[in-house]
């Protein structure tokens, strides 16, 4: 068990935990969130006692091992596979032992203890353990100066992973991984034996691989019971019962001032007007949470362009002599919302330079509209922000015409604050980096912005910012993300990245995880004679649904629209514009068949939640 009690603690003068509190069980899974800046990677270090308390107590099994990822491993000549069975120090120190020692009393305990550990199948644990974090049996056997400092981090994971500590601390542990390996940790930390708390803002892993929610707001944590989803409706519940509380207390504070106003100085109501003062004083001000508002990415409107706005032929792409992918025959929209599938290594990030043009094809072709213009965002592009200049500074390169006050506007658009927005790059969190990083992007109004892991840095809320910004953005989205949801949400298309080649994934996100997986799919139900009750967390996910389905709807009949004023302008038809009408005809009766699907599914959705009830 863990068990934090009246802890204070504070940096720089700024309290981070002032009399916090909390008990968390042996074996339970708890992921702990709390908005960026409030002290979640603070509070790991105060747990494995790297930093002391200020006051307070933090209490842990007597000899319980607390494990966590702390850094990536060093880039050494030792096999992965070693690498991370030596991450099991008892097993290590046993192993040698028991090559020196004599006693035959303690060579009997000695070997118990590696029975007990189940030491003689640690080269096939770890190996699982590496094959689910993206390695194969190749890639463990190679030394770790083979791979990359992300890749290193992964081999960090999986030893902390092996050596199985009581309690296990990961902070944002999703962070470099790709989705493949990100479902299968969900899946392997909700069989975890120990106890588990997770940093992250993931809401997949979540829902899925932990039982409780520790909030840390307000210099407090408040435990609650049940995942991601669960917590956020019980705390919805509990902002909008002490939001009426607080109006209340403030319409009751109001009408007693009102009457001490009038009275205080009339000496047949000065005592009553005394007596309400001291009522005033006596009320404990109600005050809901501290919440920073939710600041929506704005990203700026592009013009329409002629369909298609990217078009492949026969394309193939690599490096060097190396063809990574081949045989490419896609088209893209500017209405499209594609999600890319596959194993970390099949050609992901390649396939988008290729379409961002930062790759030539090496053959077939690749066609772009003639004023196309391409956002890009990948994650190596937050260490190529200027760390001395400030996002004033690096905005203002882009809109050198512009007044401070406008150039202010713009960062706000994208939640860099007055604060932030004076603040040097390098002193920035990940999320605010991310946020910069999101407006020199989209700048210039893209038509087509790709995005490759965006939200690794972002928090819970700004990751729905997120969504609500594509879903109103009307070009087109290329997607590479670990995050389940947002891709459920944003994404109406699926590509598959495998073997050399891409290809429509023609089922949806579910069957895709079910598949990473090896599970196989659920089987229908015979019918039951008396229908089960629909959980809470369902029809909330049912009305999600609903509401994406309905976004969905809006926005292709909003663009049916746009296109049927401009087939309706008789320029359309002059005779050197024939080959252009043609495409946005083209066009139009694929939105017409997009919206139709689209109106089929909002329905099949507002059925089902009608059917639950909700």
């Amino acid at each position: 068990m863990l068990r934090l009690s009246d802890i204070r603690y504070a940096v720089e003068g700024r309290p981070l935990f002032e009399g916090a509190s909390a008990f968390v069980p042996d074996g339970h899974k708890v992921g702990l969130v709390g908005r960026n800046g409030t002290g979640k990677t603070t509070l790991f270090r105060l747990i494995r006692g790297e930093l002391a308390l200020e006051g307070g107590d933090i209490a842990v099994p007597k000899g319980a091992r607390i494990g966590g990822v702390a850094q990536e491993v060093p880039g050494s000549e030792v096999s992965l596979l070693d690498t991370v069975m030596a991450a099991d120090e008892e097993r290590a120190s046993l192993l040698a032992e028991a090559e020196t020692a004599t006693d035959p009393a303690r060579i009997a305990e000695v070997q118990t203890r590696l029975a007990d550990i189940d030491a003689w199948s640690a080269e096939a644990r770890a190996s699982v353990i590496l094959r689910g974090l993206g390695f194969t049996e190749a890639e463990q056997a190679m030394p770790c100066s083979a791979f990359s400092g992300g890749w290193r981090m992964r081999v960090a994971l999986a030893g902390v992973l092996f050596s199985a500590p009581d309690l296990l601390l990961l902070d944002e542990p999703t962070n470099y991984l790709d989705l493949e390996g990100a479902l299968w940790l969900e899946t392997y930390l909700a069989k975890y034996p120990h106890t588990v708390i997770v940093i992250s803002h993931d809401r997949g892993l979540l829902n899925r691989a932990v039982t409780s929610i520790l909030h840390l707001e307000d210099r407090k944590l408040t435990l609650y019971n049940g995942p991601y989803d669960t917590f956020a409706q019980t705390r919805a519940a509990r902002l909008a019962a002490a939001e009426a509380e607080a109006k209340k207390q403030e319409a009751r504070r109001a009408h007693l001032q009102s009457y001490v106003d009038r009275f205080r100085y009339k000496a047949d109501k000065a005592r009553q007007a005394q007596s309400r003062l001291k009522a005033i004083a006596r009320m404990t001000p109600i005050t809901t949470p501290a919440e920073a508002a939710l600041r929506r990415f704005t990203f700026p409107a592009p013009e329409d362009l002629s369909p298609p706005i990217v078009n492949m032929e026969s394309a193939s792409v690599g490096y060097g002599d190396h063809t990574v992918l081949k045989r490419l025959t896609l088209r893209i929209d500017q209405d499209d919302r594609i999600a890319l599938l596959g194993r970390n290594g099949e050609g992901k990030s390649t396939l988008s330079k290729l379409i961002a043009g930062k790759l030539d094809p090496m053959g077939g072709r690749v066609t772009r509209a003639r004023k196309l213009r391409i956002g890009y965002f990948a994650q190596h592009q937050l260490d190529e922000l200027h760390a001395d200049e400030t996002p004033l500074e690096h905005i203002r390169r882009l809109y050198p015409g512009e007044t401070p006050a406008k150039l202010r506007a713009r960062l706000g658009g994208f939640g860099i604050g007055a604060a932030q927005a004076e603040t040097v790059a390098g002193r920035l969190s990940g999320g605010q980096k991310a946020r910069l990083s999101l407006l020199l992007a989209t700048h210039d109004a893209p038509h087509l912005l790709i995005l490759d892991e965006p939200t690794n840095h972002l928090d819970i809320e700004s990751r729905e910012a997120l969504v609500e910004a594509l879903t109103d953005y009307s070009g087109a989205v290329i997607l590479v993300s670990h995050d389940m949801h947002l891709l459920g949400l944003v994404a109406d298309r699926l590509w598959l990245v495998k073997e050399g080649a891409v290809v429509p994934f023609e089922e949806d996100l579910d069957a895709y995880r079910r598949m990473l997986l090896d599970q196989p799919a659920p089987k229908a139900e015979k019918p039951k004679q008396r229908t089960e009750k629909p959980s809470r967390q369902q029809i909330a996910e049912l009305r999600q649904a609903v509401s994406t389905a309905e976004a969905r709807v809006e926005k292709l009949t909003e663009l049916r629209e746009r296109l049927a004023k401009k087939l309706a302008d008789p320029a359309m038809y002059e005779a050197d514009r024939i080959a252009e009408t043609e495409g946005w005809q083209k066009k139009f009766a694929e939105v017409e068949e997009g919206l139709e699907r689209a109106e089929a599914l909002w329905m099949r959705a507002l059925e089902r939640l009608e059917a639950a009830g909700g």
